[in-house]
């Protein structure tokens, strides 16, 4: 499966340009899911309902079904949490998989750059980081830059990166 990351600091807009990357690769015909991965605890699940009254029971696994879609809730309980291959594996086969985050895994990568964070560069100690996606002018810097809103642009340096273009 053809994978590609999104990575950047918290409120660089990783959310936002995966999601328009999302809509733009699959209006070029591309079939495309993600794998997003957050730092804290969430829930996709509410108090009260019988999914949740299953996991709280104690259910390792819970599989929600209707006419319109369906969710596997696993629950680690206490076990490791899984690689980011173990991840992939339990995704249906697409065209590509948009990785946010997992900014330490060694899958190739585009970095989100917004210049009023003040964060380093991630790019200039990561090799996995191919091009960077900014909002502003980046002098000096040995990799591809894009303007963070030319979706287009990126689009067209993933899908070629990974060989679907």
């Amino acid at each position: 499966m053809r994978l590609y990351g999104v990575t950047g600091w918290k409120n660089s807009g990783k959310t936002t340009l995966v999601e328009k990357l999302v809509r733009n690769m699959t209006e070029r015909g591309f079939s495309v899911s993600t794998i997003k991965h957050a730092h804290h605890d969430f829930d996709v699940d509410r108090p009260g309902k019988d999914s949740h009254r299953h996991r709280e029971a104690g259910a390792s696994q819970v599989l929600v079904s209707s006419a319109r879609r369906w969710a596997l809730m696993t629950e680690l309980r206490d076990a490791p949490e899984p690689s980011l291959e173990e991840l992939c594996a339990s995704i249906a086969p697409v065209d590509l998989v948009l990785v946010e985050g997992f900014k330490r895994d060694r899958h190739p990568k585009l970095e989100a750059r917004r210049i009023a964070t003040g964060q380093d560069l991630i790019a200039n100690g990561d090799g996995s980081i191919e091009a960077v996606a900014s909002d502003g002018p980046l002098p000096g810097l040995a990799l591809p830059v894009f303007d963070l809103d030319d979706v287009d642009g990126i689009s067209q340096f993933i899908l070629s990166r990974v060989g679907l273009i």
